[in-house]
């Protein structure tokens, strides 16, 4: 019985899947290579298909439902493994059918973006909005997701959890929202959207790298060398490789979440002095959007006489806030009923 077949448990008595099981889950090799191959595409294909719809439909149900048949942990995770492993050949594999199916997830989105009229964009379309900020708390989330993932690829007493797993950890529907968005051409949400993605590959690989070190599948490779020395040198550049690739992607997820606490204090802040200037009226606020180039646009309804709204950009001048970046909409209402029928003044 060789190292990658010997059954191995923790110390805490948890039994621990094999090498040879766990290459048999993610990598795409031995003689079923080819129902692997085609059982991949066909449920990315429909996973895909699936995503793209509920995100224009903006239905979270069936987004939900593309997570769990999307098929892009098996590459993801076999790349990981492979690495761990120092298995070049099912390295290449793996990124390979990993490329090319994240190439596929976004020309899905592009063609049913097609079949639109309206354009897909985030300012329309909540499921759009909720993937083309991502923060650090999404790093936070994709890290403790792939984790997870990690431990129920060794562990076969938690593989229940992986559908959970797929769901939290979210792969093809930012891909899709990225060919709906492109289509759309929303180029910057297409970006986000894409950074969301690199975000969860990220943190699968890293959590993967580290998981499978602290159980003592890295030493399997090791022990099977040759020359130890130079694979340990190998293993080392995997991990350094990774742990660089999860600092590049943390660097715009910090910037986008100091943008977003940045953003909300502007809005709070020109909310409250609009608050205070149409307080004892029939004025209030209906919504304060963020638009292109930073942007705000405030809608304020009510009855009229007009609010004075100069005192507002006044108070916002003294406080340092940019006014060229701020337009407040009045749109005056008028109520009608059985006792009061008398049109307004309009202008003749």
């Amino acid at each position: 019985m060789t190292a990658a077949s010997t059954p191995r448990e923790t110390r805490w008595g948890a039994k621990l899947n094999t090498v040879d099981y766990m290459r048999d889950a993610v990598f795409f090799d031995g003689p079923t290579v080819r129902s692997q191959t085609t059982r991949f595409w066909l449920l990315l294909l429909l996973a895909s298909a699936i995503a793209s719809a509920g995100v224009i439909a903006n239905s979270t149900a069936t987004v939900i439902g593309a997570m769990i048949v999307a098929p892009l942990m098996r590459p993801i995770q076999g790349t990981m493994l492979a690495t761990v492993l120092g298995d070049h050949r099912n390295l290449m594999k793996s990124v390979g059918m990993m490329v090319a199916g994240v190439a596929a997830a976004i020309g899905v989105g592009f063609v049913m973006g097609l079949l639109m009229v309206q354009p897909i964009v985030a300012e329309t379309n909540a499921q759009v909005a909720g993937r083309v900020s991502p923060g650090l708390i999404d790093l936070v989330a994709a890290l403790a997701t792939g984790l997870v993932g990690s431990v129920a690829l060794l562990r076969s007493d938690i593989s229940d959890t992986l559908p959970g797993v797929a769901i939290a950890i979210s792969l093809v529907p930012p891909l899709c929202v990225v060919g709906l968005t492109l289509e759309s051409g929303a180029y910057a949400q297409s970006v986000g959207a894409l950074l969301l993605f690199v975000t969860n590959v990220a943190a699968i690989l890293a959590t993967g790298s580290v998981t499978m070190a602290v159980y003592g599948f890295a030493k399997v490779r090791i022990e099977m060398a040759e020359d130890k020395e130079a694979e340990r040198r190998r293993r080392a550049r995997a991990y350094l490789t990774t742990m660089v690739m999860l600092l590049i992607v943390a660097v715009p997820l910090t910037y986008s979440s100091l943008k977003a606490l940045e953003d909300t204090s502007r809005i709070g802040r020109i909310t409250t002095y609009i608050e205070d200037i149409t307080e004892g009226t029939r004025w209030e606020i209906v919504s304060v959007a963020l638009r292109e180039n930073d942007r705000l646009h405030v809608i304020v309804k009510g009855q009229p006489p007009l609010p004075d709204m100069a005192p507002v950009y006044a108070d916002m001048e003294a406080n340092g806030l940019d006014t060229s970046l701020i337009t407040i909409e009045l749109v005056p209402t008028y109520t009608y009923d059985a006792d009061h029928l008398e049109a307004p003044e309009t202008v003749g």
